[in-house]
């Protein structure tokens, strides 16, 4: 028996750090996902409007943009561990505002707290992967941790929405919060338990222009298509909400929207595991083309869907744009520098995000138009990021091959 489950946790590269940080995402997604998920909701109940939802959006992608490369940076020059703790101190300082004062206006400034705390602690979460596990293993890890996040991303919302039932859009999403803080209090205690402190300080740079001159072409090419298809996921990604509870022939309830989230993320569980298997074992490639064919497809299959068992489906093809998603986590960390993998995961992040902010903030304008012209905006540029990636994208294997025939 105990050799069985040793070969389980060596497959899955279950170390006692990486159980920390399964931990910690756990607590602070389940406590995340009940709120964040219907704040458009909320901040139409609290009056604000489309543009405040697009605000929000905006702020959303230019958090992950801004805070990416410092996340990575700190990481680098304090520690994984200590890092975590900041982070995790931020969330909490932006739940205690949105709880404590019931506006929109409240929402928007506590968001650049707790929309923080994913975007700040992706770098050093992939940095930790990529300290504990081997090279062959990444993926994995990465994976597990991927796949660990959908848990709560599925049951959060679900919950969520029995609160909004019970107590109204305001008051449920309040309670919602009030959840989260505690959870997020937990989730400090847990990660600073579990998660080892190795000592290791990573060499930290100077700022992200030094950074990109060290990305490798192949990366860059990554980061073009990458571009192209979060502008695909993030103009239509404040109001995707608003079309399933608000604007179809046939309207959803809050609960059948947590639903809906539930079936986005059990899909995404079924294909993780399988693929990070397959992925690590051969070219990374195939499974990134595949994940910017489904981002492409959603919103399409969006517009075509106008009552609850077609959205099923159009909720079935989000979930599939996770097939390579931790793949292409794990594809950056393969590309980038052995030494600085978290400031360059962080300066990536920074690129990517700064400039999808204008899709996010252009979502609402072209939500006002009609959802039909952010919709089909959003497909145009998405057909654009996966041809590219198609014709031009690379992985490590082929970097290495081209290396090898130039010396």
């Amino acid at each position: 028996m105990k050799e069985r489950i040793k070969r389980i946790t060596d497959f899955l590269g279950l170390k006692r750090s990486i159980v920390g940080l399964l931990a910690m995402v756990v607590l602070l997604g389940m406590g995340e996902r009940m709120a964040e998920r219907f704040l458009p909701i909320y901040i139409m109940a609290l009056g604000g409007g489309a543009i405040a939802i697009g605000i929000l959006s905006g702020l959303t992608n230019l958090l992950g943009a801004l805070y990416s490369f410092p996340g990575g940076y700190l990481a680098d020059r304090i520690g994984t561990k200590r890092s975590l703790l900041v982070f995790n101190a931020m969330a909490i300082g932006g739940y205690l505002i949105v709880i404590a004062v019931p506006s929109w206006q409240a929402v928007i400034i506590g968001s650049i707290l707790f929309l923080s705390w994913t975007a700040i602690s992706l770098p050093a979460t992939m940095g930790l992967v990529s300290q504990v596990l081997p090279k062959n293993k990444r993926t994995m890890g990465v994976t597990l941790h991927s796949l660990v996040r959908r848990f709560p991303m599925a049951l959060g919302p679900v919950i969520g929405g029995f609160f909004i039932t019970f107590w109204g859009e305001r008051e449920g999403v309040r309670y919602a919060f009030i959840c989260a803080l505690a959870l997020a209090a937990v989730s400090a205690i847990a990660q600073q338990v579990l998660i080892e402190d190795s000592g290791k300080k990573n060499e930290a740079t100077a700022g992200p222009f030094s950074m990109f001159a060290l990305m490798s072409p192949a990366l860059k090419r990554l980061l073009i298509a990458d571009i192209l298809i979060r502008f695909c996921e993030q103009i239509p990604a404040a109001f995707v909400v608003v079309w399933c509870m608000k604007a179809i022939t046939h309207p959803v309830s809050a609960v059948r929207f947590g639903v809906l989230t539930s079936v986005e993320m059990a899909t995404a569980i079924l294909i993780y595991i399988p693929v990070a298997y397959f992925a690590d074992k051969g070219s990374k490639k195939p499974f990134v083309v595949m994940t910017f064919v489904f981002f492409t497809l959603f919103p399409v299959t969006l517009w075509l869907s106008h009552s609850f068992v077609p959205l099923i489906f159009a909720f079935v093809i989000r979930g599939l744009k996770e097939f390579g998603e931790p793949t292409r986590k794990a594809l950056i960390m393969d590309l980038a520098p052995e030494n600085r993998k978290a400031a360059m995961f962080g300066t990536y992040y920074l690129l990517r995000d700064v400039v999808v902010t204008v899709g996010a903030f252009g979502g609402a304008l072209l939500w006002n138009i009609g959802p039909a012209v952010n919709l089909f905006t959003a497909f145009a540029f998405g057909c654009a990021g996966t041809i590219w990636f198609a014709l031009k994208g690379s992985d490590l294997s082929a970097e290495q091959r081209a290396a090898a025939g130039a010396s």
